[in-house]
């Protein structure tokens, strides 16, 4: 990308809490904006408008999205990485079950050996996320009635100051809770200074607006969750 990152970021946190566009008016952020992660590996990307020719082979699904994520790779491969996942489960209810629940067992099991894994957590809880915000409710949704932004603040909390974690938190809480998505929105943009990958993501246009500006729209409601 030629143009300048930082510049374009370079405005004060209270600048840019200004002239916002709404979530409604975006539409589902986890799903329809893509993240940018560089040259780093996710899952393969097949068009899901395109009907017909080489379509994703969804019995390697859960296999491949957990050999991306046990890398320990960066959280914003993460978030791309599930946001794709998401995308090919909604196709087969059985598929998005597996997902959900292998992600799931594997938090819960280091829970079980002592050793409470930050990334493991976000992963089952931003996953969780973007199923809702992608398949229909009820039954055949998986997610539903699981709080995965609860999740996601175990694992922030476990992992300490990430960034990268407080911009996929102040995704998920762009409806509310309004202290919790501001708190994230912050947090995010203060250490993009030192992580130009966040800070191209947040210089981003997502329907005619920039992400940073999406990100500092204040829920007009919302309970704490």
């Amino acid at each position: 990308m030629n143009s300048p990152v930082f510049p374009r970021l370079a405005i004060s946190i209270a600048a840019i809490l200004v002239g916002f566009t709404t979530y409604a008016q975006a539409g589902p952020p986890l799903i329809c904006h893509p993240i940018e992660i560089g040259q780093a590996k996710s899952l393969a990307w097949i068009d899901w408008n395109q009907k017909g020719s080489g379509g994703y082979d969804l019995k390697n699904l859960t296999r491949e999205t957990l050999a991306i994520l046990d890398s320990k790779t960066s959280v914003l491969v993460r978030m791309e990485t599930l946001r794709r996942a998401t995308i090919y489960a909604r196709h087969d209810p059985q598929v998005a079950k597996e997902l959900l629940t292998r992600l799931h067992e594997r938090a819960a099991n280091s829970d079980a050996a002592g050793y409470s894994e930050a990334l493991a957590w976000f992963d089952v809880g931003y996953l969780a996320e973007t199923y809702k915000q992608w398949m229909v409710q009820g039954e055949r949704n998986p997610a539903n009635g699981l709080d995965g932004y609860a999740w996601v603040k175990k694992a922030i909390s476990l992992r300490g100051q990430d960034p990268e974690m407080e911009f996929a938190a102040a995704l998920i809480t762009l409806k509310g809770p309004e202290s919790g998505h501001r708190d994230h929105a912050r947090k995010a943009m203060a250490g993009a200074t030192n992580d130009p990958l966040l800070a191209q993501n947040l210089a981003s246009e997502f329907r005619h607006e920039t992400v940073s500006k999406l990100l500092t729209n204040a829920p007009a409601g919302g309970s704490e969750q």
